[in-house]
C-alpha cells in the first residue's frame, strides 16, 4: 500500500485488525497444546491440568508451577528449556502480530498529514 493512497475506513481497518487477532490466538493455542502435550508426555505425575497450567504460565511468560516434590527427568528439562525459549519467541511475535495493523495504520495517516498541501 502507497503512503499517499487514502486511509482505509475504519469497517476495514476492524476487520484486518479482526483477522490479525484470530491468527494470533490459533498461534497460542498451537504454543499451548504443544506446551500441554509436552509436560503431559514429560511428566509423569503432571495431570492434563497441571499440564496446561505450566504450559500456559511459561506460554505467558510468569514461568513454571512445578511442585518441589516432583523430580523431573532429564527429558523433561529438556523439554522445560526448549518450551520456554520457543514461548518467549511465539509471545513476541503474536503481540507483533497484534499491534501490525494498529501501527500500520497509525504511520499511514502521519504520512498522509505530512503530504497534504498547505
Amino acid at each position: 500500500m502507497h503512503k499517499k493512497l487514502q486511509l482505509a475506513p475504519k469497517k476495514i481497518f476492524y476487520q484486518r485488525f479482526w483477522k490479525n487477532v484470530l491468527f494470533g490466538s490459533a498461534i497460542m493455542i498451537v504454543c499451548l497444546l504443544i506446551g500441554i502435550i509436552g509436560y503431559k508426555s514429560t511428566v509423569p505425575e503432571f495431570d492434563w491440568y497441571d499440564s496446561l497450567l505450566n504450559a500456559s504460565m511459561i506460554l505467558s511468560g510468569m514461568g513454571p508451577v512445578i511442585d518441589a516434590n516432583i523430580i523431573l527427568t532429564k527429558s523433561a528439562k529438556v523439554f522445560a528449556s526448549l518450551y520456554a525459549l520457543f514461548s518467549g519467541v511465539a509471545f513476541i511475535s503474536t503481540i507483533g502480530i497484534l499491534i501490525a495493523p494498529i501501527a500500520h495504520r497509525f504511520f499511514h495517516k502521519l504520512h498522509l498529514e505530512d503530504t497534504e498541501p498547505e
